[in-house]
């Protein structure tokens, strides 16, 4: 009862979740062109997700599974559904989500699957290793599918699962739920790390299902996590905040008949790529001046990538601004000395030196 009346007074009053207010881009998450100055190594319109056992890079492209090879892309396995998400297990194994509805994990040349399905399914973004052989799974919600991630955030969804997947006995067990769009997860000693998209955070979930905030009150939509050589986690962020949004989020009757009444691609919602049309709702001079895109102009996409520490501070971070085009980062994996990032708003596959990415953010 005290927390439906807390949210009614924030709402009333316009704090707390009522606010509209969004966090500054400030500290370890300063901006810079980190990202715009990134080598393209390849094109990929239709990739999802990035993985890699350490050596290796895999890309989660359109309905294959795609395997790095000395610069070149060989297909490791091809289904009939566009994947959604992508890991690779110890020993070999490969596990994928098809359609955000199905997870299978096999071995390279193998053709034996173990597939799983049930348990409510419905858009599986994520996945990662889990302890003793499992596989953890961010099931962003159970009430629309994964393409319709934005008509979530305009209902305000709070359905999304983090899930436990055993690939012997295909058995899957919640760990938490009523999550507002969970969107990725690693482990983390004896506890998973958890994006809370439509939370702005990222939070830490105990065995018992307690959840504990570790990183909150974020400028951006936090998604996929990856462990970085060393210690502490890559964390990526598909898109940021605006005023605009959070005020819309906030009037029901708007945001109920624009759904009802007006194409998707022009919603007032966040965009993995933004300036592709005249009719976006976000134009004028606040954005632009002689034609040129103001960088400190409100972001209707944006790409950021943050280096967590262990303890899950934010050391430094990699952006592309407002007037960049690399939005829509979706994924980041470390290899040697090498961080692979997915712009899925230009489908790109950017690599950076690791080196130089210290320098450019001025770690």
């Amino acid at each position: 009862m005290i927390p439906a009346l807390r949210d009614i007074a924030h709402r009333f009053l316009g704090r707390g979740e009522g606010a509209i207010t969004v966090p500054p881009f400030d500290g370890a998450l300063k901006p810079n062109q980190a990202l715009e100055h990134a080598e393209t190594i390849a094109e990929l319109p239709h990739a999802e997700d990035l993985a890699s056992d350490g050596t290796t890079l895999y890309v989660a492209d359109g309905t294959a599974v795609l395997r790095m090879d000395g610069g070149a892309f060989a297909p490791v396995r091809r289904f009939d559904q566009p994947l959604t998400a992508l890991c690779v297990l110890p020993h070999g194994r490969v596990a994928v989500a098809l359609d955000g509805r199905e997870v299978r994990v096999f071995t390279p040349g193998d053709a034996t699957d173990a597939v799983v399905t049930g348990s409510g399914m419905t858009a599986v973004n994520a996945l990662a290793p889990g302890p003793g052989g499992t596989l953890l799974a961010t099931d962003g919600s159970t009430e629309r599918p994964y393409g319709e991630w934005g008509r979530d955030l305009l209902s305000r969804g709070r359905s999304g699962r983090l899930l436990s997947i055993d690939p012997a006995s295909r058995q899957i067990r919640v760990l938490a739920s009523g999550l507002r769009y969970a969107f990725g997860a690693a482990t983390a000693g004896d506890t998973v790390l958890v994006s809370e998209s439509w939370r702005h955070r990222l939070i830490a979930i105990g065995g018992n299902g307690q959840i504990k905030p570790t990183f909150d009150h974020l400028p951006v939509y936090p998604s996929r996590l990856s462990p970085a050589p060393g210690g502490g986690f890559w964390l990526t962020a598909f898109t940021a905040r605006t005023q605009l949004i959070e005020f819309v989020l906030r009037e029901a009757t708007y945001r109920r008949r624009m759904m009802a009444e007006i194409d998707p691609e022009f919603w007032v919602v966040p965009r993995l790529r933004a300036g592709q049309s005249f009719r976006e709702p976000m134009q004028g001079a606040h954005l632009k001046t002689m034609g040129i895109i103001k960088p400190w102009a409100p972001p209707r996409s944006y790409g950021l990538v943050v280096r967590l520490g262990p303890d899950c501070a934010p050391l430094y971070s990699l952006h592309s601004r407002v007037d960049g085009v690399n939005h829509g980062v979706v994924a980041a994996v470390q290899i040697a000395d090498s961080l692979y990032v997915l712009a899925k708003g230009p489908g790109r596959l950017l690599r950076l030196n690791l080196s130089d990415v210290k320098r450019e953010a001025g770690a």
